[in-house]
């Protein structure tokens, strides 16, 4: 079968993958869309070093296992259509429209359909899901834009985590993908007060059409100059960023740190503690936020239409990541098989 694969740092077209073959409790699946996550960019362009860091994180962190001397398989934002079970499991009909939790459980345990030499993801024709872990598409859903739940419920449980109340000002610094999906939370759950910040215009007007009630231009000032905001998001995973809430947040702030960054960073731990800064990290989210990301799209309480800036089909995965470098072009690139 087709399908598009990282190869010596570089996304390459395949038409000559196996099938994969459904075991027990697993479902045989068309890929009918996949988004591109910035963290398979990343990967693209860090493999090795990413890779180097995971070893360093203590037993049961989930590092990966990955030779990067053999094609890597991504893909983790998708939606699909079951075509067959495996043996001796009960699931949805053939040419149900489902997505999942990106999961596959197998007899070796428990296997993230995320970056890996085996387990093929979202940017192939077909790939493997777990029966357990399948949500059926409602109401009659786009497959495009229900494969966009994932990164809406990443966001989603950055904002459960903030524990942020409606009447709380709000800043959210990065209007990337999981900067628009923080921002499409808060305003699902009524968040009144919600500033945004990025350099990139096209992103700023993004965000307002996503529910921000201000944006703002970090090249004119700090964001810090314009908002007092009560929690602060940040969603831009570079180094100094973390600090620079830190040194300019009001006493009393909450930050919340979804921005990946793969480097070291530096922070003066006095203005956190002079000002009794809470800081929470996050990463991905549970099931159940997952389910709640999938409704909310599906009735219509996030319009995730406009964060789709483009679609290439497998051979042209290779350009997508190319031109989702640039902000002013692309927030999220569909492959659609």
């Amino acid at each position: 079968m087709r399908a598009a694969v990282l190869r010596a740092g570089r996304m390459v077209y395949r038409d000559d993958v196996a099938d994969p073959v459904p075991g027990p409790g697993q479902v045989l699946v068309s890929v009918r869309s996949c988004g591109i996550c910035g963290s398979d960019l990343h990967f693209a362009a860090h493999g090795a070093e990413m890779l180097a860091l995971t070893e360093q994180m203590g037993a049961g962190a989930g590092g990966m296992h990955i030779d990067l001397d053999r094609d890597v398989f991504m893909g983790h934002e998708f939606s699909a259509e079951v075509l067959e079970a495996g043996p001796d499991t009960d699931t949805h009909p053939p040419g149900t429209l489902v997505t999942s939790i990106p999961v596959l459980l197998s007899t070796k345990g428990v296997e993230p359909i995320f970056q890996s030499n085996n387990t093929i993801g979202g940017y192939a024709e077909r790939m493997l899901l777990s029966a357990p872990l399948l949500l059926p598409i409602r109401n009659g859903l786009d497959p495009r834009h229900a494969a966009l739940t994932e990164p809406m419920a990443v966001g989603l449980h950055a904002v459960n985590k903030s524990g942020v109340q409606r009447d709380e000002p709000v800043l959210v610094l990065g209007c990337g993908p999981i900067g628009i999906a923080i921002i499409a939370a808060l305003r699902m759950q009524g968040v009144e007060t919600i500033a945004a910040a990025d350099f990139s215009p096209r992103r700023r007007d993004l965000a307002t059409t996503m529910g921000a009630h201000q944006t703002i231009d970090p090249a004119t000032g700090s964001p810090f100059d314009s908002v007092t905001p009560k929690v602060v998001f940040e969603a831009v995973g570079v180094p100094g960023i973390i600090d620079d809430v830190m040194r300019r947040a009001q006493p009393g702030t909450r930050l919340v740190v979804a921005g990946v960054c793969m480097e070291t960073d530096a922070v003066h731990p006095v203005f956190g503690i002079a000002k009794e800064i809470n800081v929470q990290f996050v990463l991905a989210y549970d099931p159940a936020e997952f389910a709640e990301a999938l409704r909310a799209i599906s009735e219509g309480d996030i319009d995730v239409s406009p964060l789709i800036t483009g679609e290439v089909g497998l051979d042209g995965v290779g350009a997508a990541f190319d031109e989702l470098a640039d902000p002013e072009r692309h927030c999220k690139i569909l492959v659609t098989p």
